[in-house]
């Protein structure tokens, strides 16, 4: 078991990142691989955790060791696999799932792709009043970000949107969802990291 990598990201795709330890290339899955965007070739260390299963072995790997913790107490749910996890934790703020489970939201719990009625219900008889340890020390404001002045829409913004347009495919997303939302988020944001993460606010509401 691999508690943490550290290494030089070298690859970024819709569902994984590439990291270089030691000459070896790790293919580590990730909730929304674009926040290593701006340290592509820079060292940093990402938390990880083994899947294994008859037919797959996969890795998968977090920011923090706070949404590590948070995607294990997520896959020990009847109903909910890695793929699931991965959807939940992509929408950048666990706090406000870990909200939803204390205050029995299954309203808000079954936005995420793969969570019905029973599957939500299932997360909080399983982690209601379990994930404290969860809780990162200091938790910035939510849905607040600082949008950059007079950033001018190119065809590089293009590109960022049609990346996170794929990462928000692979999360399980349907193309009517995704056609629906694109209009909305044109000219809003300039980074992909950035239009994953305003798209789960708008996919969420």
């Amino acid at each position: 078991m691999y508690e943490y990598i550290k290494g030089t990201v070298e690859h970024i795709g819709p569902e994984y990142v590439v990291i270089d330890n030691s000459g070896v290339g790790f293919q580590i899955l990730t909730p929304n691989p674009f926040v290593f965007s701006t340290k592509k070739g820079n060292e940093i260390i990402i938390y990880t955790y083994q899947h294994v299963r008859e037919d797959i072995l996969a890795l998968y790997g977090f920011e923090s060791m706070e949404e590590k913790m948070m995607f294990r107490k997520l896959i020990g749910v009847s109903g909910i696999g890695p793929k699931g996890a991965m959807a939940i934790l992509a929408f950048g703020e666990p706090i406000q799932v870990i909200q939803a489970i204390e205050n029995e939201d299954e309203k808000f719990l079954t936005k995420f792709p793969g969570v019905g009625k029973k599957t939500a219900r299932q997360m909080i008889l399983d982690l209601k009043g379990k994930l404290h340890d969860v809780v990162p020390q200091s938790v910035p404001d939510l849905f607040t970000e600082t949008l950059p002045d007079e950033q001018q829409i190119d065809s590089a913004a293009n590109r960022e949107l049609e990346d996170a347009l794929l990462a928000l495919a692979a999360l399980g997303y349907s193309e009517r969802e995704l056609k629906r939302l694109e209009p909305k988020l044109k000219g809003e944001e300039t980074t992909t990291d950035q239009y994953i993460k305003r798209a789960l606010k708008l996919l969420i509401k």
